[in-house]
This record gives C-alpha cells, structure tokens and sequence, in this order.
C-alpha cells in the first residue's frame, strides 16, 4: 500500500494578498464544459427510429379498423333497412276540397240559356292595352282570395290539378295540397296527358285562364278594383287544366280568334266565357258576339233572328180593304251598256264667201260680178277682175 504524498509547505504565501499566486499544483483542476448537441442529435434520432415503428401498425390497425366500421355500418344498414322498407306505412296527406267542375253545354236547353246571357252583356270595341301587366291581377295563383278554394293553405294552381286530375298523389309534407302525379283527360284536345310534378315536366299540363287576362283587362276589367281582379285572375270558374302547347297558342284570344280544338267542347268553352264576362261586369266586342252566337246554334241554341215568329195581322171586322202585303222585286241588274264612241269630226270646210249686193238690172253683155260689185264683159276667164277683187259669180 503506496503512501500518499505529503501536503506542501504553503507558510510563506500570503493567500490575502492580491498579487499572490498559488503555485500550480495547489490550483484546484480545470472542470471541462459538457457539450449537449450530440445527446440532443441522439434523442432525436431516437424518437424518428420509435415514430417509424409504431406508425405502421397504428395505420394498419387504423385502416382495419375503419374497414371493420365500414363493414358493420353496411351490414348495420341493411339489416335495418329491409325491416324499414317492409313495415314503414306513409303519412297520410289530408285530402282537401276541390271547386265544382263547369258543367257541359251540349243541349239546346243549356246553349239558349247562355245565348240568352251573351245577349246581356255589352256590345263596346276593344280598348287600348295601355298598362296592362300580370301584376295588375295580383300575384299569381294566390291564395288570399274570396272565391271558391280561397284560403285553404294551397295555391290556386294546385286547386285546379286536383280538381281536373284523376289519380292523383300528392307531394308528402304539403298537407294535401301539392299535386305529385295524375293524369288529366283534356277538354280542350281531347287527349289524355299525364303529369309529372318537376321542372322540365310541370309544363305539360299548364292552367288556362278562360277568359284571358290581356283580353279582360281590354274589356273591362281596367274599371276593376285590384281585389276583384286578383279574383278574376283566382277564380276556379275562369280557370282549366289543358295541354301546355295547346294554352301557349291560344294566348290573348277571344273567341272570334281562337276556339279549342275539340269542337265538341266549344259550347262549353264559349259558355264558360260568358258566365265570367257577366259575372265581372266586362263587354264583348260585336265579331266575338257573333262567333260565340255560330258555336251555341250548333249546340242547338236559336239564333236571334229566328227566336220570335212574326206575329199574324189581327182580323179585321170592318169592311176596310186591308193594305196589300209588300211584294219584294227580285234584283234585275241594269242592262250592259255599249262603250261611248264618240262620232268623227266633220272635214273643216271654209266658208263661202256672200255674193255682193247688186242690183237687179246687169248689163247686157256682162260675163261676171266682181268682188267690188262691177261687171266684167270679159270674153276669157283669164285675168277677169284681176283689178276688181276677183270674180265673184260668173253670168
């Protein structure tokens, strides 16, 4: 066992004063600076190495994972389904009342009936169509109006699909009200249309103002206050479902330019104008009077020139001759004239000169009367009164 070395001698420094120094194997040893970075490179290096193993499996379990979710949300949702689709049973949509339809005219009684209507409407001409537009009759297919389906909570065009539809279904959550599917059987063609609710298919069926907007407001309907428009406009008797051409050709027509095509519902179309014109106060125009007056004879109606037979002349007691009954000429047409020839002019001939006054007495011997009353005696005809004006008659 080594001896440790002795401590030195340290009596003869003066540890208080400043200049001293220690010698060098006294100082204490110099303590080295740690350097850092590299346990900081370690550490990193580290945690990439950890994040690089356990990442994998943590997608792979993640992945299995949403997979085995995926899997049971299927299997979840079909074999939820099919018991939904087997025992679900739809709302069901309150049914909600529909205006009467129009009644048909295809009978002498019901034609003489609206004849005798047209004949109490007014007779005016067509007014200007200065301001007229859509919204002088209120917004469309409203519902705020006082008329057959007004304030029931569906719109007018709504109202009328399912009065004029057969085999109809509504729209779930419109309480009745919007039309999904039906089929209409139109007046106007004659043609069975079927209806689909949508917007590239709505088209198909469109809602016709009977007596048009445009020709009510030319004919009266400008004296209206907006609500009894907004009536017109709303009104389940002015108002049919039709084909949706056959409405946008129709347009702003009266009856003296455009009828249905199906003659065997002019009657009723002709007769379902006149109740809305009566009923709103408006006029007709004399061509539309007498159109509407051609198609109710055809349904039988009598014309006003033959509704009332002449009555017979009452029988006379007294011996008075009764007048004559006047007699109609048949039209002879006058005679065909000959073309005016006018006669030729006649040859212009000039006027004879007068003889001049003589007297009675002529000389014996005198062969000529000169101009100037003198007698010549001249035996030749040359140069005779050459100085007295010519001859004026030869003896």
């Amino acid at each position: 066992m080594s001896t440790p070395p002795p401590d030195p001698d340290l009596s003869g420094f003066n540890f208080e004063r400043p200049g001293s120094q220690l010698p060098p194997w006294v100082l204490p040893p110099r303590q080295k600076r740690r350097r850092k970075w590299p346990f900081v490179v370690a550490a990193v290096f580290a945690l990439l190495v950890i994040i690089g193993l356990v990442a994998p499996k943590e997608q792979t379990d993640t992945s299995a994972k949403a997979a085995d979710t995926s899997t049971a949300a299927t299997s979840t949702m079909t074999s939820t389904s099919a018991p939904t689709t087997s025992t679900s049973t739809p709302t069901a949509e309150p049914t909600l009342a529909v205006a009467p339809v129009a009644g048909t005219v295809t009978a002498a009684a019901p034609a003489n009936a609206a004849l005798a209507k047209l004949n109490t409407l007014a007779v005016k001409g067509r007014a200007p169509k200065t301001g007229y537009s859509r919204e002088q009759f209120g917004q469309a297919w409203s519902d705020d109006v006082n008329v057959e389906s007004g304030h029931n909570g569906c719109d007018t065009r709504n109202d009328i699909l399912r009065r004029d539809l057969t085999a109809i279904t509504v729209k779930p959550g419109t309480h009745g009200c919007a039309v999904a599917t039906g089929t209409l059987a139109d007046p106007y063609t004659g043609k069975t249309i079927p209806f689909t609710r949508g917007s590239s298919t709505s088209s198909a069926v469109q809602i016709d103002h009977v007596v048009a907007l445009s020709d009510a407001w030319q004919k009266g309907a400008q004296q209206l206050t907006a609500e009894q428009r907004r009536f017109l406009a709303n009104d389940p008797r002015n108002l049919q479902a039709t084909d949706g051409p056959t409405n946008q050709k129709k347009g702003d027509g009266d009856a003296a330019t455009w009828l249905v095509p199906n003659t065997g519902y002019r009657c009723t179309y002709v007769a379902r104008q006149i109740d809305v014109k009566a009923l709103y106060k408006l006029w007709v125009t004399q061509a539309e009077k007498d159109a509407m007056i051609r198609v109710l004879t055809t349904c039988g109606a009598t014309p006003p020139a033959m509704s009332a037979a002449p009555r017979p002349a009452p029988t006379r007691t007294s011996t008075a001759t009764p007048a004559p009954a006047p007699t109609t000429r048949a039209y002879v047409p006058p005679p065909a004239t000959t073309p005016y020839t006018p006669a030729p002019a006649p040859a212009y001939e000039p006027p004879a000169q007068a003889a001049p006054d003589v007297d009675a007495s002529v000389p014996s011997g005198a062969t000529a009367i000169c101009n100037d009353g003198t007698f010549s005696k001249s035996k030749s005809r040359s140069g005779t009164c050459s100085r007295h004006g010519g001859v004026a008659k030869w003896l």
